[in-house]
C-alpha cells in the first residue's frame, strides 16, 4: 500500500525507548488527537541527516509550532536504542524520535530508499509528512535520498 496525501496514517507500531528498554507504541497514540510533522530519515548520525536535514527542524522549531504543528518526530528504521542516542547526541528534546525497527511503516508507507547494494539495507525514504488528527493532510518526499522537498523551509514555506 502507498500512502497518499488525505489518506489515514496506517496503524503501525513504532517503538521508542523506554526506562525498561524498547516498547512500542501504535501511531494512534502518537498521532491521532493531534496535528504533528512526521520527518523519515534514511539513518540516524548520517552526515545528511545529522548535518543537514534535522538542524533545519531545530531551527525552525518555534515557527512550525505556531503554523500550528504540535509536536516534530524524526523516524528512522535503526532501532529505538540508537534513536534515543541521536536525540540525545545532539542535545535535542523538543523534537521526538521513534524508531520503525520492524519496517513495518516502511513496509505500509512504501515511502522506501534500497540501499542494499552498498550494504545498508531498506531504509525509509527522506520526507516530511503533515499528519492532523490521523490524516495525511501533506507529505513532501524526495523519493529517495535527496533534500529539497523535504527540508524544514520547504514544509514551512507550504503550511
Amino acid at each position: 500500500m502507498n500512502i497518499n496525501k488525505n489518506d489515514s496514517f496506517p496503524s503501525v507500531e513504532f517503538y521508542v525507548l523506554g526506562d525498561d528498554g524498547p516498547k512500542p507504541i501504535s501511531s494512534s497514540n502518537l498521532f491521532n488527537e493531534k496535528k504533528v510533522l512526521l520527518v523519515g530519515v534514511p539513518g540516524a548520525f548520517t552526515p545528511t541527516c545529522s548535518n543537514d536535514h534535522l538542524p533545519g527542524f531545530v531551527n525552525n522549531y518555534n515557527e512550525l509550532i505556531k503554523k500550528g504543528i504540535d509536536e516534530i518526530f524524526f523516524v528512522a528504521t535503526n532501532d529505538p536504542f540508537v534513536m534515543s542516542e541521536w536525540g540525545k547526541s545532539l542535545g535535542e528534546n523538543k523534537i521526538k524520535f521513534i524508531s520503525d525497527c520492524t519496517q513495518e511503516f516502511l513496509n505500509k508507507s512504501q515511502l522506501v530508499l534500497d540501499l542494499s547494494s552498498i550494504g545498508l539495507g531498506k531504509r525509509l525514504s527522506r520526507f516530511a509528512m503533515v499528519i492532523d488528527k490521523g490524516l495525511i493532510t501533506d507529505i513532501f518526499d524526495e523519493k529517495g535520498g535527496g533534500l529539497e522537498i523535504s527540508k524544514a523551509e520547504n514544509v514551512l514555506s507550504n503550511l
